[in-house]
């Protein structure tokens, strides 16, 4: 049976949602003056660099089996996911790479049912299914108050979407013993030197900072990006995944369009009837999704 999440863990899941929902807008400042590889790279970089000093103490808690696991969630969870999202808002828009970012749960227990064979009360499915309903509304209804059309842009999101999903599994099924710094700082540990090669290496990026007017300033946004937006948000990630559940914890992008659009209309965006009926069933279906839950 699965306990009901605690105030702490509701608590964790409001900090986490606004600052991942947070983070598209600083993506979307970010993209003005840099390249959506440069985006990606800096965001590994600053993140993996901010834990490095944790690295050394947690290095010695990790057992030999549990290396593999920790390489993916450093890809999986943070490092291809940080170029998709950046590629997908050079034809997106903030708010909604946002909305998309709440099909996570949706591949979660996908993920869980037929690879870890874990299944779940209906009341979880139907949660699932009402918050994505809503997801589906503020997609529809866009941002700039008309409807939006199909964009190839978005599979970039669906992708990254389903690696999250096998992200979360693989925390909560093979690295429950490991404490959420553990984890974050060593698989951003894994990726963070492949993250410097390609901006030292593999762009103009040093040159451009210098040279070029709007760089410096973009690399801000992407700085706290990295700082808070991957590194402090995935401690706070890994930890719920440890107090509750995959379900649970994928919950938070159910919220993170809430804070996307809001964001959205702050910068100009047009909040529309349609965006306030999608944020209610969000809402609503997380409400369902995790009250009186259990396994069967």
């Amino acid at each position: 049976m699965t306990q009901k999440p605690t105030l702490k863990a509701w608590s964790l899941l409001l900090a986490l949602s606004l600052i991942w929902g947070s983070s598209f807008i600083l993506i979307k400042k970010g993209l003005l003056g840099l390249t959506p590889f440069e985006v990606g790279s800096l965001r590994i970089f600053f993140a993996s660099l901010f834990l490095l000093p944790f690295v050394i103490r947690n290095l010695k808690k990790v057992r030999r089996h549990q290396v593999r696991y920790l390489i993916s969630i450093g890809f999986l969870g943070s490092f291809i996911p940080a170029f998709l999202f950046a590629i997908a808002q050079t034809r997106l828009e903030s708010s909604i790479t946002g909305v998309l970012n709440a099909m996570t749960p949706i591949f979660t227990m996908l993920v869980g049912l037929f690879v870890y064979k874990q299944q779940q009360s209906p009341r979880v499915f139907v949660g699932v299914f009402v918050g994505f309903l809503g997801a589906a509304t503020l997609v529809m209804a866009g941002s700039g108050g008309q409807l939006s059309n199909f964009n190839f842009y978005a599979f970039f999101v669906v992708l990254a979407t389903i690696m999250y999903a096998l992200n979360l599994n693989i925390i909560k099924h093979h690295l429950q013993e490991l404490r959420s710094m553990t984890i974050t700082s060593i698989s951003l540990a894994f990726v963070g030197p492949i993250a410097a090669v390609q901006l030292l290496f593999f762009s103009d990026f040093p040159t451009r900072l210098v040279e070029v007017e709007g760089v410096l300033e973009a690399t801000g946004y992407i700085l706290t990006l990295g700082v808070v937006g991957t590194a402090i948000a995935l401690i706070i990630f890994n930890k719920l995944v440890n107090l509750t559940d995959p379900v649970f914890t994928s919950s938070v992008t159910y919220i993170i369009p809430i804070v996307a659009v809001m964001w959205g209309v702050l910068d100009g965006e047009v909040l529309l009837l349609s965006h306030i009926l999608g944020i209610v069933a969000i809402l609503v279906g997380v409400y369902v999704a995790n009250s009186n839950r259990k396994k069967v």
